[in-house]
């Protein structure tokens, strides 16, 4: 409102300067003499306003667009942490859910299969030798085929890194493959 004060002052400068001026019988068209004038400077001071004020609605909203440019740039910031945040918590509760359950079936199938180990030795002790044989061979075998997939299942599982941000795995293609796949192309189309 401060940068309004001089055209302010210059045009009451201006309008007493041109009253003081002019003769004091206005008459006929004698009030033109100072009407034009007048109104000439009240033009020329109104155009100066209307500059004065695009210029600061300009200021306005460029300041305005760098402010909720930042404060959007913020939010996505924060919102990005946070979805980081949920799928580290997700990640870690379904390893936990997967470990779990992996704990309870472990201890079902080792009591299942301790309980046909003790069926066997019983049937060896009795003097049921080939059925006592045939039913330790085949508890041994299916407890060795799931502990082989168990162990597999393990290695597949990704492990989270201790303190480290989860980087996405992405699919990159080696130079052996795609020196081989060259070469299988120019084979084919020979």
């Amino acid at each position: 409102m401060l940068k309004f004060i001089p055209g302010i002052l210059i045009l009451q400068v201006i309008t007493i300067a041109l009253v003081l001026i002019a003769p004091a019988d206005l008459a006929h068209w004698g009030w033109l003499r100072l009407a034009i004038p007048v109104l000439i400077a009240g033009f020329l001071t109104a155009f100066w306003f209307g500059s004065i004020a695009a210029h600061q609605r300009k200021d306005e909203i460029s300041r305005l667009k760098e402010y909720h440019a930042k404060e959007r740039e913020t939010i996505r910031v924060k919102a990005e942490r946070a979805k980081t945040r949920l799928v580290k918590q997700t990640h870690r509760k379904t390893l936990l859910e997967t470990r779990r359950s992996s704990r309870r079936a472990n201890l079902k199938i080792g009591l299942a299969f301790a309980g046909a180990a003790g069926v066997g030795g019983v049937l060896i002790l009795t003097q049921f030798m080939s059925l006592g044989l045939l039913m330790l061979t085949t508890a041994g075998g299916a407890l060795g085929g799931y502990l082989l997939r168990v162990r597999q299942e393990k290695s597949k599982l990704p492990q989270p890194p201790s303190d480290q941000d989860m980087l996405p795995i992405i699919h990159v293609k080696h130079d052996k493959t795609k020196q081989l796949l060259s070469e299988t192309s120019a084979e084919r189309d020979k």
